[in-house]
């Protein structure tokens, strides 16, 4: 009886811990917070963002959090004085000392009960214990659907933020970008100088933190003033803040320290504006200490709430020519960013358009696709046979499937196998051709796979296809090779071929003990892909069971080295899977 009472005191002390990082804040727009149109300051909004985010950080690592950095925030709707401004935080990841925290944002009007989207974020808090080692921080145990799958995919967004600066300098030295740079007109331009914008903040007490540091959501508001009054002189009207791309606290601020925020606009768009800021703190004689860069996009509405065009800038020589390209390159960037990561998936085209600087952010779609998919929890058991399982979804007008079972080899030795599409054809008799087109990086690999015709028309069909993998970023998480369809100018559909698509598919293997692994084959089918599954869906054939075992069969008879496979595939010419994986 004793161990059964101290085991329900266990679980409520989980369940406990696991509620405990969830934080909402609920504050009504006063006419202190708002700004000259009677809306919210989105200054005002950063605080109480990163106030309740910290909270939410703090609970989880129990010792006090600093605000590392934030991703890209798109402001959908603005917030009227009277209306409530609804705040959640929850910490979705936990690193080693660092932790990714998602932040929602909605508003309330109180009179008609309806709720808007505001934005949504995602911030990295790092935990900082005074006097003691780099602290070690727990594990985030996701309990629901919805957590199971921003826990997954905050590893993915946190392999972005530390490849981003990368990303943006491999943009800038492209010479076809430059050039694209370099051809404006400057005729009737607007000289930046005279956007310019200097300001000086003294941190007081109440502009600190319970740690004495400045808060950073303090920064951010203080930032956003500037850059603010930087717009306004450019259009001389009153903009609307639109975005706040990515960007890094880069170091503390304490009480005492004065503050130095400049601001100027560094490049304009056709209907919106590009404003970057800095902060720089100093205390007595010391040298500035650049404190955190930030760059905000502002639209101009007319009266029917519609963007304003705006004018040409004239950006000043050597720095200010800097900047203007930097501007283009973070519009790219973030275009690329919202219109591949931040749409639904069946809002992105199948196959978007490969280059070098969307290659992150396809990479990133299509492993969080394979994710997503994978967390669902709607799947339905359509078949088992010798512990090989088929489940299906619909859903959306799709369907879906997913094929099980375990094999006697290690996962990290399947992974390997298995991600190397090259020798799909040893196991996989309708991978009739794989050519690897281009070898990205060490995680991605585009190829060209080429499979037997379906239908009447005796054309092979082929497909241009992404392969992600990524190795588990914590004991726990699986191996996953992600498959998707992009496009290569320099590969069109070929005559003679059918060009296929793939909307998501891949791989999970899971660790199941030192020798065992359990290996999950995905595949949202498209409709190129539905002829080669219609029958194994209703039951007429069993080529799934058949392709796994030959799967099986290659990762048993590959398990120790490369160089262990059989030479005859004659056996596994027999079993094939009827469509491609």
């Amino acid at each position: 009886m004793a161990s059964e009472c101290l085991q329900d005191l266990h679980i409520e002390d989980e369940e406990q811990r696991h509620i405990s990082t969830k934080v909402k804040m609920s504050q009504i727009v006063l006419p202190c917070h708002a700004n000259h149109c009677g809306e919210l300051s989105v200054g005002q909004l950063l605080k109480w963002m990163d106030c309740t985010a910290c909270l939410s950080a703090e609970r989880h690592a129990g010792c006090p959090c600093v605000t590392a950095s934030v991703d890209d925030i798109y402001f959908e709707h603005t917030i009227g004085v009277g209306q409530v401004v609804n705040i959640k935080a929850k910490v979705n990841r936990a690193f080693n000392s660092s932790m990714e925290v998602g932040i929602e944002v909605n508003c309330e009007d109180l009179y008609s009960g309806r709720h808007s989207r505001v934005c949504q974020a995602f911030a990295t808090f790092v935990a900082r214990r005074t006097g003691t080692s780099k602290v070690q921080l727990k594990q985030v145990v996701p309990r629901t659907h919805r957590e199971q799958v921003e826990h997954s995919l905050a590893a993915e967004r946190r392999r972005m933020r530390l490849i981003h600066h990368d990303i943006m300098q491999d943009l800038l030295n492209n010479k076809n970008f430059q050039k694209k740079a370099d051809s404006r007109d400057e005729d009737e331009a607007v000289d930046t100088e005279r956007t310019r914008v200097e300001s000086v903040e003294l941190v007081l007490p109440p502009h600190a933190n319970h740690q004495v540091n400045t808060f950073g959501g303090q920064i951010m508001a203080w930032m956003e003033n500037v850059a603010t009054i930087a717009a306004s002189r450019l259009c001389n009207a009153h903009p609307t803040l639109r975005t706040i791309d990515m960007f890094y606290f880069r170091g503390p601020s304490q009480v005492g320290d004065r503050l130095i925020l400049k601001a100027i606009v560094n490049n304009t768009f056709k209907n919106s504006m590009e404003v970057g800021v800095c902060a720089e703190a100093y205390q007595g004689e010391e040298p500035l200490r650049h404190i955190n860069s930030a760059f905000m996009t502002f639209e101009v509405l007319d009266e029917n709430g519609r963007p304003r065009p705006l004018p040409t800038i004239k950006p000043e020589p050597q720095e200010g020519k800097r900047r203007y390209q930097e501007a283009l390159a973070r519009k790219k960037i973030r275009l690329d960013r919202m219109y591949i990561i931040t749409c639904k998936q069946t809002e992105v085209p199948l196959s978007v358009p490969w280059d070098p600087s969307n290659q992150v952010y396809l990479s990133y779609n299509n492993v969080s696709a394979l994710k997503m998919l994978a967390a669902k929890n709607n799947w339905v058991l359509t078949s088992k046979k010798n512990h090989v399982s088929l489940y299906t979804v619909e859903e959306n007008q799709s369907l879906c499937f997913r094929v099980e079972s375990e094999v006697d080899v290690p996962a990290h030795r399947a992974f390997t196998l298995v991600s190397d599409l090259s020798r799909r054809q040893e196991w996989d008799q309708h991978y009739t051709l794989c050519e690897l087109l281009i070898r990205v990086d060490e995680d991605d690999v585009i190829y060209r796979v080429v499979t037997p015709s379906v239908g009447d028309n005796g054309k092979a069909q082929d497909f241009i296809l992404l392969a992600s993998r990524r190795p588990p970023c914590d004991s726990g998480d699986p191996y996953v090779i992600a498959l998707r369809s992009v496009s290569l100018p320099t590969h069109p559909p070929i005559e003679g071929f059918n060009r296929g698509e793939v909307v998501c598919a891949g791989f999970t293997i899971y660790v199941v003990s030192e020798s065992v692994s359990k290996i999950s084959y995905y595949n949202q089918a498209s409709p190129g892909v539905l002829p080669y599954i219609s029958t194994d869906i209703a039951g007429l054939s069993s080529s799934f069971y058949s392709t796994f075992c030959a799967c099986s069969r290659y990762l048993l008879e590959n398990r120790v080295s490369l160089s262990a496979h059989t030479s005859d595939t004659s056996s596994q010419s027999a079993v094939g899977l009827n469509t491609p994986l």
